[in-house]
């Protein structure tokens, strides 16, 4: 720990900064291959996407595209009753959109999203996670784009924060949460 780091005094590097720019060049690389004439939209949502988010973008190389951002309220852990607190800025009606997440757990909350989503019309929807975690899926999602897989554990860094802790770390942690 170098001075001045605020890293989880009880946690490890799950995933390192350079494995994470790797991968996400990777899947940059292959969003544009696969929209290289689409135009899509890309739509964050708030909070835990927006380190993913601005470094997937980058690495599209130049793919045009669109950005929204939408942010949900959950409550209840596995609830799935959730609240749009921020609405999409922009139309989807027949355009081809990409919705990004920081990370999948049990799927509720992505899936009212994309209910929402569908609603509206759009051309293509698909999925893109830096993270997927399995362990507490459930219902069945379809990803499109997978950053990593993790197990049963809570992660922070690049985006994911615990009490909007941590989120400027540019590894992904491990802690433990009381």
């Amino acid at each position: 720990m170098s001075a001045g780091s605020h890293e989880p005094p009880n946690g490890y590097v799950l995933i390192g900064a350079p494995l994470i720019q790797q991968r996400v060049r990777e899947l940059g690389k292959q969003i544009a291959r696969d929209y290289a004439d689409k135009c899509p939209i890309f739509i964050g949502v708030l909070r835990g996407v927006v380190v993913f988010l601005a470094d997937l973008l980058r690495a599209t190389d130049g793919l045009l595209c669109e950005l929204d951002f939408m942010a949900i309220s959950s409550y209840g852990s596995g609830s799935g009753i959730v609240r749009i607190e921020k609405d999409l800025e922009t139309s989807i009606e027949g355009r081809h959109v990409i919705l990004v997440e920081d990370i999948v757990d049990t799927g509720l909350t992505l899936r009212f999203i994309l209910r929402n989503l569908e609603v509206r019309r759009p051309a293509s929807l698909v999925v893109c996670t830096l993270l997927d975690k399995q362990a507490h899926r459930l219902v069945p999602l379809p990803i499109r784009y997978t950053g990593f897989s993790v197990g049963d554990r809570f992660v922070v860094g690049y985006g994911l924060d615990e009490r909007q802790r941590y989120r400027n770390l540019p590894d992904l942690w491990v802690i433990d949460v009381p």
